[in-house]
């Protein structure tokens, strides 16, 4: 097999016909070698339905119907698990990311890079979206000591090894594209032309977002524990100044303290720490997440086997 595809499916039912349509007269002009991978993440609009009449019509297409929604990192580790390629290509369902610029990305590999991801000239996304999106990867890069651009996406093309190292890290909150920067390979970025969606509207709400940004800042880097203990320890120092400095009015000035003062500082502390503990709390869950070894997602059935099915060990 020369290339792979990987798409996770979710919300998006309307576009999967288009999507197919452009990727093979794409994908047949390159090879007559690939397979294109349809991972359906419990779509509410029974995407499953059109995946099975593509799979009919298409010998090149396989569909990976997942148990339950694991969300859209374990579909595409599901859908990696499985692809046999050389190359390997992860898009999106909803044809923001074009077919037509596979081509160019692996032509950008073939000139000597491990890996080779995609980044949006202008996204056709809304600027509340695009603006937290540039908020979180600087955050994120902060956190980690590593530079991010947010400008790119999972849209990329990368070869066996890279793929095959990347499956064997099992860790439940892994990033695509942050996991596969760390690893080192020899990588490049090419810009491509992104577009408005082909129909519908994203799953992630801003609540789902939160949720990811916290589940990979506390996966890949322990600073917000290092910030919280450095903090504590600056809170402690200059409470400790602030009770000498008014020990010492109190005896010289004879100042009367008030209530107002110790409540807002009861309150302060107090809510410094529920956050220092819910800091914790998301560590701990996160190890709490690891050591119970579940499966990162459970393949339910599976059309066109063009080999072994696709693991699903932790």
């Amino acid at each position: 097999m020369d290339i792979s595809v990987i798409i996770p499916v979710y919300g998006c039912r309307e576009a999967l016909p288009e999507l197919h349509r452009r990727l093979t007269a794409v994908l047949s002009t390159m090879t007559s070698e690939y397979e294109i991978v349809l991972v359906n993440d419990a779509c509410p609009q029974n995407s499953w339905e059109v995946i099975e009449q593509i799979c009919k019509k298409d010998g090149h297409v396989v569909g990976l119907e997942l148990s339950r929604n694991f969300g859209q990192l374990r579909a595409t580790a599901a859908g990696l698990d499985y692809a046999k390629g050389n190359w390997v290509v992860v898009m999106d369902c909803d044809l923001q990311d074009r077919p037509e610029e596979i081509p160019n990305l692996y032509a950008k590999a073939m000139e000597g890079y491990d890996v080779v991801f995609a980044r949006r000239k202008e996204r056709h996304d809304s600027k509340l979206k695009v603006f937290v999106s540039n908020c979180f990867y600087k955050i994120y890069s902060i956190a980690t000591d590593q530079p991010y651009d947010g400008a790119i996406c999972n849209f990329s093309i990368a070869n066996r090894k890279v793929i095959d190292a990347y499956c064997k890290m099992r860790e439940y909150h892994r990033g695509y594209v942050m996991y596969i920067q760390w690893m080192g390979f020899r990588e490049a970025v090419l810009d491509v032309e992104h577009q408005d969606r082909f129909a519908g509207k994203s799953g992630y709400n801003f609540k789902k977002r939160m949720q990811m940004a916290l589940e990979l800042l506390t996966s890949q880097s322990d600073k917000m524990l290092r910030f919280t203990a450095k903090a504590g320890l600056i809170i402690a120092g200059v409470s400790l100044l602030a009770i000498l400095f008014f020990v010492i009015r109190y005896f010289t000035v004879h100042i009367q303290m008030g209530w107002t003062s110790i409540i807002a500082a009861v309150f302060l502390m107090g809510g410094l720490t529920i956050a220092s503990i819910g800091i914790v709390g998301i560590y701990v869950g996160n190890i709490f997440m690891e050591v119970k070894h579940r499966p990162l997602y459970i393949v339910r059935q599976q059309l066109n086997n063009h080999s072994e099915k696709a693991e699903d060990t932790p």
